[in-house]
């Protein structure tokens, strides 16, 4: 009886390449996000996991478990190139949102009188705003209210004064959004409009660039009043600006 001693041939060893391959896409995909400024974030981690899974597939290549370095090889560079773009993108987004709120802040700056005074104003003064805007009240004037007039108390005081807005800016300004108000007194009071066929309460209708509008008004004060604080807002876009005058 005679037996076969021939060993069978060994089975072929099987390729873990699936790193490299996997490297390979993610690195691809990476690269073209950190193109676009706004992916910058999955720029930087897809570049992070391709640049892992090519350095290991690179090492399993090194010990004979792949066969595929050069795909692992470019997966890692790949990778680093996203990690790259990413810090590129997040700089160019960053920027771009400070600038936008640079912008914003300036654009609401901008509305704020160019005068430092404007809180302050004595009669006569103006208050002018960056779109050429002036804003004019006058020394206040003792007045004596109608019979039919509404807003004025018995044993009060009266006084008048005019407000004039001038446009000096290229668009027209709605007047009909100003605002007016007044204290009286050293306790502040508040000092009451006074509406009758000599004064009105507000302006009217749209001043055109380069154009004017007046307005005549009263207020009602304590008898005892050496102080009148007139408020004048423009608008909503605008802060307001008060005049301190002396009365009695």
């Amino acid at each position: 009886m005679s037996y076969d001693t021939q060993v069978p041939p060994a089975a072929p060893r099987v390729m873990r390449n699936g790193l490299g391959t996997a490297a390979l896409i993610l690195g691809i995909i990476g690269t073209v996000s950190g193109f676009m400024p706004f992916l910058f974030w999955l720029a930087g981690i897809l570049g992070v996991i391709a640049l892992i899974l090519g350095l290991v597939g690179k090492g399993r290549v090194k010990r004979g478990e792949a066969n595929n370095k050069g795909v692992a090889l470019t997966g890692a560079i790949l990778g680093l190139a996203s990690l790259v773009l990413s810090v590129v993108g997040m700089v160019v987004v960053f920027t771009a949102v400070s600038d936008a709120v640079e912008e914003i802040d300036k654009t609401i700056k901008d509305s704020a009188p160019k005068d430092p005074a404007a809180k302050n104003l004595a009669d006569g003064d103006s208050s002018v705003y960056d779109d050429d805007l002036k804003v004019t009240v006058s020394d206040p004037k003792p007045y004596s209210p109608g019979e039919f007039a509404v807003g004025h108390t018995e044993g009060n005081k009266a006084y008048q004064v005019t407000v004039v807005i001038e446009n000096g800016g290229k668009k027209k300004f709605d007047a009909a959004g100003v605002g007016l108000s007044a204290r009286a007194g050293k306790n502040g009071v508040e000092a009451e409009q006074i509406l009758d066929d000599k004064n009105s309460l507000t302006f009217q209708g749209s001043i055109l660039p380069g154009k004017k509008a007046t307005l005549t008004v009263a207020f009602d004060a304590p008898k005892d009043a050496k102080n009148l604080t007139v408020e004048v807002n423009p608008g909503f876009d605008y802060n307001a600006s008060q005049w301190e005058l002396k009365v009695g």
